[in-house]
């Protein structure tokens, strides 16, 4: 199987309610829920075999973050995803593939830059991003708010299930936070690493709890607590309890990690 290397890129920092967002209100008595935290918004640039990769492409503008999602996020000068390419010598439109774990708006934006890209999407997500309900308008900027969504225009493959995108890169259903949330899973010399989108906010959301009895710690923020669930267990599963190698989009713990692999 062909192997890969990772790169974790900052694209910006989501200010997050950590009682609202990272910690489900059962578990507050066991963690600092107060204040909110500014969260890093990575995206990954994988590159090997004549490939180059990347598994979401980060969030938008500071104006329209703080305006329509997070009050107080930032995309600081030189952080959106093509600049960030750019400064490790990659052009966009060396991008020969995009896969995105969800269509939120902080993991699918300057969609239309990877023009030579062949773009991948569960398409029950696909499906949901084109006609959300209204709770989820913000999410996937609704062109009622003034917007134009990212994923308009572009032309995905859409995928159903678990499946090989490429020798060495899958993907697989971790439903919950959306609809249609998917985990990409990418092999190194060192192993597989599980690029698992908004699954959790923290490695502290893999963290079990035994006084009540909770094998997780999970998020506040979901679309669907019990698949949220299900999905956290099944990522752990997978990595046989190596949570190093499982790598959330708002983990601030990857941004140490240089290159991967």
């Amino acid at each position: 199987m062909n192997t890969y290397t990772i790169q974790p890129l900052n694209t910006g920092y989501a200010t997050t309610s950590r009682s609202t967002y990272i910690y489900h209100h059962s578990t507050h008595k066991y963690y600092d829920v107060t204040g909110d935290q500014d969260l890093p918004v990575i995206a990954f640039f994988v590159e090997g075999n004549d490939h180059k990769i990347l598994v979401d492409t980060g969030m938008s503008s500071t104006e329209i973050a703080h305006k329509y999602h997070h009050p107080g996020s930032t995309q600081p000068e030189g952080f959106a995803i093509y600049e960030q390419l750019e400064k490790i010598g990659v052009k966009p439109e060396e991008i020969d593939t995009v896969v995105l774990t969800h269509l939120h708006w902080d993991h699918s934006y300057y969609l239309s830059k990877f023009t030579h890209a062949k773009f991948y999407v569960q398409k029950k997500e696909y499906d949901f991003a084109n006609k959300p309900i209204p709770l989820y308008f913000k999410s996937y900027e609704e062109p009622s708010l003034g917007l134009t969504p990212q994923f308009y225009g572009i032309d995905f493959k859409l995928l159903n299930g678990e499946v090989d995108i490429l020798d060495g890169i899958s993907v697989y259903p971790s439903p919950g936070h959306s609809v249609g949330h998917q985990t990409v899973v990418v092999n190194t010399k060192d192993g597989e690493y599980h690029c698992c989108g908004d699954l959790v906010f923290t490695y502290d959301n893999f963290k079990a709890i035994p006084e009540i009895k909770y094998t997780i710690t999970p998020p506040s923020r979901f679309q669907d607590i019990v698949s949220l669930w299900n999905s956290i267990e099944d990522c752990k599963r997978r990595v046989d309890g190596r949570i190093d190698h499982i790598l959330p989009t708002h983990e601030i713990k990857v941004l140490e990690r240089k290159i991967i692999g």
